[in-house]
């Protein structure tokens, strides 16, 4: 499969070989697993939401923790820097975004003064 931006939950219970009750269900318990939701209403999930669905299921029935355990593992996990905070890639993004902007207004700037250069 492609890599894509979003996947929706069947794509998601598809690749994890969860049920969509279990998503459902892991999305009130963990707070990092906050899929956003589109037009219609429908959960979509971003490749980042869906390794934290991949580590939960790892903890709780490969290593056999429970639900508090995997909530405080995961607590653990980010502060150590080993899971990273959703919201401080927000941040990276907007800070990408803005530098793009940037970009292209200093791109429309320049570019009328090159069109007569390397003729």
């Amino acid at each position: 499969m492609v890599p894509k931006a979003y996947y929706s939950i069947g794509e998601v219970c598809e690749l994890t070989g969860l049920k969509a009750h279990v998503l459902r269900y892991w999305e009130t318990q963990f707070e990092q697993i906050r899929p956003t939701k589109n037009r219609a209403g429908n959960r979509v999930y971003r490749p980042r939401e869906i390794e934290l669905i991949l580590l939960v299921k790892h903890l709780l029935y490969d290593r056999k923790y429970t639900i508090d355990g995997a909530r405080q593992k995961l607590k653990e996990m980010r502060s150590s820097g080993e899971l990273r905070d959703e919201r401080e890639g927000a941040a990276e993004l907007e800070v990408l975004a803005a530098l793009k902007d940037d970009l292209i207004q200093l791109r429309k700037i320049l570019t009328p003064g090159l069109d007569g250069v390397g003729r």
